[in-house]
């Protein structure tokens, strides 16, 4: 067992992405799982989105690429809740991109994903290569994603009355990052729009929901 073990770990290359990352989800905003808090009635549909900015899987550059989840859970995430999921990878992947994807995002690669997936998936309903589009402003005033004709989702920063419109509300050493601990800043948003039919999962999510913002990095393979 410990020589298959070994075999798996040095057949992982080392590796490196990093990008940014954005939700919108049926919780009132802010969104409390980032609080590591139960989601608004304890239940919550949602969609994430990863645009990988710079990369690599060995020598198989990563940057450009994106993956989108659709998922539905009940309960608190970071309190034993589990979730059921459905995932897009990026059709403009080549294969050995695409191989890189499926490793890194299943969690057979090492990094958060290693962590985060045994711990809350409960089920993958499906997954498909499509065409994914994720916008994110540089100022970070509003990001978008769109799967062909089966996802449209966008969210915009959080502001009022009192906020300096050239800032943004952020938080830091979030408690429940969806992607893994970060030195980043969480940008506190709420949701334009939020429809997606996928996987068996069918919303219309209303303006006004929870939607934010995290930049992630990631790498492994993890050490033995």
């Amino acid at each position: 067992m410990a020589d298959q073990v070994a075999e798996s770990v040095m057949a992982i290359p080392e590796w490196r992405i990093a990008g940014e990352w954005l939700d919108v989800c049926s919780c009132n905003t802010p969104c409390p799982c980032t609080f590591a808090q139960a989601p608004t009635g304890n239940h919550c549909e949602v969609l994430w989105a990863y645009r990988i900015n710079e990369g690599y899987y060995g020598k198989t550059p990563m940057a450009g690429l994106k993956v989108v989840l659709l998922s539905g859970f009940t309960g608190n995430l970071w309190d034993g809740a589990k979730l059921e999921t459905g995932v897009f990878f990026d059709e403009a992947a080549n294969e050995d991109q695409r191989r890189a994807l499926v490793a890194i995002f299943t969690g057979q690669a090492g990094g958060w994903m290693t962590q985060f997936v045994p711990a809350k998936v409960s089920a993958v309903r499906g997954v498909e290569f499509a065409n994914i589009s994720v916008e994110i402003d540089g100022s970070l005033e509003h990001w978008s994603v769109t799967v062909g004709d089966k996802v449209d989702a966008s969210g915009v920063a959080l502001s009022g009355p009192t906020s300096d419109p050239t800032k943004r509300l952020q938080s830091f050493n979030p408690p429940g990052s969806e992607v893994g601990p970060t030195d980043g800043a969480v940008t506190w948003g709420k949701s334009v729009n939020g429809r997606w039919k996928g996987f068996g999962f069918d919303q219309n999510i209303p303006a006004g929901q929870a939607s934010k913002h995290i930049p992630f990095d990631w790498h492994g393979p993890d050490a033995p």
